[in-house]
């Protein structure tokens, strides 16, 4: 089954309406720049952090581009979590001119 994808503009009207993102990036990657209300869970620790995952509301995963949240949503699909990649990634998130949050630890 294929893993269901928005881009990066859709993403941003759904945040308003409270969506869970969840960035798979590297923690330096998440502090240099990120996604407002995106909670860092590194694809090196998915496997020790399915939990994160609701298994009844959508969660959207972004990374750089698209290819490492792809993977994860990938990965995540085999234990039931609705999962939605956002193609474009964080660089996309940019290059549209929205807001980034930078800075914060990526507890």
């Amino acid at each position: 089954m294929a893993v269901p994808e928005i881009s990066v503009n859709e993403l941003h009207d759904r945040l308003s309406g409270g969506a869970k993102v969840i960035d798979v990036r590297e923690a330096d990657e998440y502090v240099g720049g990120h996604v407002p209300g995106a909670l860092s869970v590194p694809l090196s620790t998915l496997t020790e952090n399915v939990h994160l995952f609701d298994d009844s509301e959508t969660t959207y995963v972004i990374c750089q581009v698209g290819g490492r949240s792809m993977r994860a949503c990938e990965y995540l699909e085999g234990f039931g979590k609705p999962v939605v990649n956002v193609a474009g990634g964080t660089g996309g998130w940019v290059a549209s001119g929205f807001d980034v949050v930078t800075g914060e630890s990526a507890a």
